[in-house]
């Protein structure tokens, strides 16, 4: 059932954040998805890798809201709350297959290995280059504002 819950959470989260019309409306659901997705591999015993995924999404949200702010145009009209319900909406319907086709946690192909050990010892690689790509972002978002503020003098 926690499964479940933290599947509706973070559709719901992750579709607000693609159609949220503000950009920082749209990053605070965004950090809801990388809470969300935290949530899941603690629960499925993943305690450093959970870790680190809310380790990287602070540091991207940070960058995302300082960017947003600084380099974002502020939109004329608000987000209607219709349109917001609407959005959560569809999250949820989106969320459905998570809610009536749930699978179990546990692995099939190698059940004495944790979700864990798996990740850091056969995905190592990819968390690696997600860290590699965070940073990249930061960089190109520094030399960014960086240009601006030599151009405003």
């Amino acid at each position: 059932m926690i499964f479940e819950i933290l599947s509706v959470g973070l559709i719901i989260s992750a579709v607000l954040a693609l159609f949220l019309d503000e950009v920082i409306y749209s990053v605070a659901a965004l950090s809801g998805t990388f809470f969300f997705i935290a949530l899941l591999y603690l629960e499925n015993g993943a305690l450093y890798a959970a870790i680190f995924q809310f380790a990287v999404g602070v540091g991207t949200l940070a960058i995302l809201f300082l960017s947003g702010e600084m380099l974002g145009d502020k939109p004329a009209k608000k987000t209607s709350p219709q349109h917001a319900a609407a959005l959560i909406g569809i999250g949820a319907v989106l969320s459905l297959p998570a809610i009536f086709l749930s699978i179990s946690g546990t692995t099939a192909t190698i059940p004495e290995t944790s979700i864990g050990e798996a990740l850091w010892s056969t995905r190592g690689l990819d968390v690696i280059l997600q860290a590699l790509v965070i940073f990249t972002v930061a960089l190109g978002i520094a030399i960014v504002l960086h240009e601006k503020r030599k151009v405003a003098q």
